[in-house]
């Protein structure tokens, strides 16, 4: 197959997300033809090693036998049905798979079917629940800057991010923002907002979209409290954080707080198809259980509600982490890592920060580490490695100028020496 008819195919049609089509120009796509592991392998025969997860869903690595061949065999028994009225074996087990390994109250499940849907979900049900809760005056939303929650219009809005946002300001709510690890701050700001709040919603622990960075465990246990407070419901976004990638099996548990709502997906099927699902307690559930006169039913439904191979790929999810070492092995792997990261880049004079958490490893790159100044966004420095990165065959796809691995956690020594060692040849 000629490899460069492929790339005239895909752009003489496709419309990538979060890029300058213009930029396909001098970088051409890469068509890849197959997977395995943390290795991605394209058309021309060159081998990438897959260090963010692709796009941090890639939990288990690439074609894994185990979600392969549960998938599989959904295939053949069903692979969809209406989920209203109607339901089915994966999905029941999913829910009771689940119960068991989320913090301690989660127990209703509303299925969609991605991670920005899901927090729509949980946007309009903790608004729901408040109005049919006695609360009608809570109506705003609060958030933490650098947050970020997903593209869609309610999800925009509760995010922080003016580079995914800017243009829609006019079709946006303004939400309340708090800065993560300021406690007297939020304080402050419940006083001020907290009769008219229906609901926080945070990124717990890690602030991916922002560069990774983190916050500690501490003020994610008061900002439970000062939800508790003023009966304001706190949404737990754990859909780049979940299953694993904190170094527990939700960043929550960092806390070891409960939420009120929780949104999942990325990680729950490994990467395999899009699903997610919105959690909530039964507190939250109950304030919608009524008789259908009483007009208080949550009337938001998605088509691939509870889709059958999304179950079974997220059942095999949760098989894995629950009936392997994986998770201990990659927490001590995360351990390591982190002592090679620090080893290697921590004196270099572009290396303004190092954030680690779980398998998760950042470098923030800088002109001036004395001050800490950034380098001109012009230069697109993050973007010119990326590319450089390619070439030696790693997949990087850098937040501004922050590098950050993010691997499946099921990842070998070995492939994240060779990723380091790529790295640190294009910043020496």
């Amino acid at each position: 197959m000629n490899y460069q008819k492929l790339t005239e195919r895909d752009l003489k049609h496709i419309w990538h997300p979060s890029s300058q089509m213009k930029d396909y120009v001098d970088l051409q796509p890469i068509i890849i033809e197959r997977g395995e592991g943390a290795f991605l392998y394209s058309f021309d025969g060159k081998r990438y090693i897959d260090i963010i997860g692709s796009w941090w869903c890639n939990l288990l690595g690439h074609c894994n036998p185990v979600i392969s061949e549960a998938v599989k065999k959904q295939l053949d028994k069903l692979e969809h049905v209406i989920f209203a009225n109607f339901s089915h074996l994966p999905a029941i087990e999913l829910a009771e798979r689940l119960i068991k390994i989320l913090p301690k109250g989660l127990t209703k499940f509303h299925f969609n079917d991605c991670g920005s849907a899901s927090v729509e979900v949980a946007l309009k049900m903790a608004f729901q629940y408040q109005a049919q809760t006695g609360h009608s005056s809570k109506t705003r939303f609060m958030c933490l800057n650098g947050g970020y929650h997903g593209e869609t219009i309610g999800a925009l809005s509760v995010g922080s991010m003016d580079k995914y946002s800017a243009y829609f300001k006019p079709m946006l709510f303004e939400p309340i923002r708090l800065e993560a690890g300021d406690n007297a701050g939020a304080e402050t700001i419940f006083e001020k907002h907290g009769k008219e709040t229906a609901a926080l919603i945070i990124e717990p622990i890690l602030q991916g979209a922002a560069g990774m960075k983190i916050y500690s465990a501490d003020y994610l246990k008061f900002l439970r409290k000062l939800c508790d407070r003023y009966d304001v419901v706190l949404i737990a976004d754990e859909i780049a954080t979940g299953f694993g990638r904190t170094g527990k099996m939700f960043a929550c548990d960092h806390a070891d707080i409960t939420p009120d709502i929780m949104c999942l997906s990325k990680g729950l099927t490994g990467g395999y198809l899009p699903f997610a699902i919105t959690v909530s307690t039964d507190k939250v559930y109950d304030a919608f259980y009524a008789d259908f006169k009483d007009g208080k039913a949550f009337l938001h439904s998605h088509t691939y509600s509870g889709n059958p191979l999304g179950c079974a790929a997220a059942n095999a999810v949760i098989d894995i982490l629950t009936t392997t070492d994986v998770m201990s092995t990659a927490q001590n792997n995360a351990v390591w890592l982190k002592e090679l990261f620090e080893d290697t880049f921590r004196n270099h004079k572009n290396v303004g920060d190092i954030r680690s958490i779980g398998l998760i490893n950042a470098i923030k790159l800088v002109e001036n580490k004395r001050i800490g100044k950034p380098f001109d966004s012009s230069k697109r420095v993050g973007y010119n490695i990326y590319k450089k990165a390619l070439e030696k065959g790693l997949l990087l796809r850098p937040m501004g100028d922050v590098l950050y691995f993010n691997p499946p956690l099921n990842i070998e020594r070995e492939t994240l020496v060779e990723a380091v060692d790529i790295l640190a040849s294009l910043l020496f």
